[in-house]
């Protein structure tokens, strides 16, 4: 089984390189690696250059303008060859060194169609600290109707799913991939599978964190995807995942990596 790992980069510099050693440290290399770059102007894709030939010829890339995080996510699903297909930010790097050993394993043995984890947010200044731990242990396809939804960056699906079901609608500034994993789980209701494990290791920031107005803005765009899909919701339930949020905030407290 072969995994299309893609990257989205712009001005990644400072971080790219984590993202690229924890790759090349997993135990399983059936893979192609796609960095998405958007015409960087530090030195991300003379970083690039430099860690190909370590891939030995796994990695393909492409440098140029784009309509935004997004938009440089679906022309990697575009450039995909891989049975499966699953994103790695630039910013995150993979937890342990058996993540992909693990999702092939339980595509295999559990004939799902898409498997999900767990992930983890710490600061830049302190990797081993954790700040938040997001567990998809409790996600049910019906709380997506609350805006829940797995953890995106442990989502690894079929790449024909991708291509039957449709791209990331990048008209959703925020929450795009809310709105795909919509259309993925309960709309076209694909089989799923949890997997108890912390896939990725995320820095705090980025574009669904970065301040109160972000948030009001997922919260239009999820009640905005449900709508167009024809899922019934509204604002009230759609508030109460930040409850959840906090809870996981509050219990990931002081946890050490270590």
């Amino acid at each position: 089984m072969k995994i299309s790992i893609i990257t989205a980069t712009y001005n990644s510099a400072e971080t790219l390189r984590d993202t690229m050693e924890s790759l090349l440290r997993q135990t399983y290399d059936n893979y192609e690696y796609i960095v998405v770059d958007g015409n960087s102007k530090d030195e991300t894709m003379e970083l690039v250059r430099e860690y190909e030939p370590r891939f030995e010829g796994r990695m393909r890339w492409i440098s140029e303008s784009d309509k935004g995080l997004y938009d440089a996510m679906n022309k990697g699903l575009k450039m995909a060859q891989g049975d499966v297909v699953g994103l790695l930010n630039s910013d995150d790097f993979y937890t342990s060194n058996d993540v992909l050993e693990q999702i092939v394993r339980t595509l295999s043995d559990e004939k799902a169609d898409a498997v999900y984890g767990d992930v983890h947010y710490v600061n830049a200044n302190n990797l081993q600290r954790c700040v938040r731990y997001y567990s998809s242990k409790d996600f049910r396809r019906s709380w997506m109707r609350l805006g829940f939804m797995p953890a995106h960056p442990s989502f690894y699906c079929r790449r024909d799913l991708y291509l039957k079901h449709g791209l990331f609608d990048t008209s959703y500034k925020v929450a795009a991939d809310f709105e795909q994993l919509l259309r993925l789980i309960y709309v076209n209701n694909i089989r799923t599978c949890y997997l108890q494990k912390d896939f990725v290791t995320m820095r705090t920031g980025g574009v669904s964190n970065a301040g109160w107005r972000s948030h009001l803005n997922i919260m239009r765009d999820h009640r905005r995807a449900l709508h167009t899909n024809g899922v019934r919701s509204c604002y009230p339930l759609l508030a109460l995942r930040y409850f959840y949020k906090i809870y996981e905030i509050v219990k990931s407290r002081g946890v050490s990596l270590q």
